[in-house]
């Protein structure tokens, strides 16, 4: 049995020490895959992969009753709270351009001489990534792995137990349709 098994195995059992020990693990895992993330956003992003991390852990050691069937749920579960964190970032971000607290009228020729941010909007990736769940579930699954876990085909084969080819099928599919949603 292998480290994160074992540590996951522990959480379940009710070890509150195991998912800090199991985040330690793979810390530097989770960065990478963080800082893959990230780089999709605009420069001036106030959140760090580093940063990143931390919100997962925090957001994961606050659920005190999840329970881990295995690596590939960790993962997972992982991918889940990095896209639930960006989005909640993106949507606080969005209200603060709203007005927030602060808001201040700017001449319109200002906002027109503004650079265009062509970055992803995250808060309309997940509408539509919820939407693509509703309608197949496996498919948002190799979306969630993909590009917000940074995993490659066989890694996410690996995870969601299926063929990298039927990966590869799910990813094409899930990629022509999420752009097709966020194109309307």
């Amino acid at each position: 049995m292998g480290d994160v098994t074992r540590l996951l195995a522990r959480w379940n059992a009710g070890d509150p020490e195991a998912l800090r020990e199991l985040l330690g693990l793979v810390h530097d895992e989770l960065r990478r895959l963080a800082a893959g993330l990230l780089r999709h956003e605009r420069r001036d992003h106030t959140l760090q992969p580093t940063d990143l991390v931390h919100e997962t852990y925090l957001r994961m050691e606050g659920v005190r009753d999840m329970s881990f069937d295995g690596r590939r749920h960790f993962y997972g579960a992982a991918a889940q709270a990095m896209r639930r964190i960006l989005v909640d970032h993106a949507r606080h971000r969005a209200a603060d351009k709203r007005g927030g607290g602060d808001a201040v009228k700017v001449p319109l020729e200002q906002v027109l001489n503004q650079p265009v941010d062509l970055r992803i909007d995250f808060v309309r990736l997940d509408d539509a990534l919820s939407a693509l769940a509703r309608v197949s579930p496996e498919k948002a699954r190799v979306v969630e792995l993909r590009y917000f876990a940074g995993l490659s085909i066989q890694q996410t084969a690996d995870v969601l137990d299926l063929s990298p080819a039927t990966v590869k099928r799910h990813w094409m599919f899930a990629r022509a349709w999420l752009y097709n949603a966020l194109s309307a």
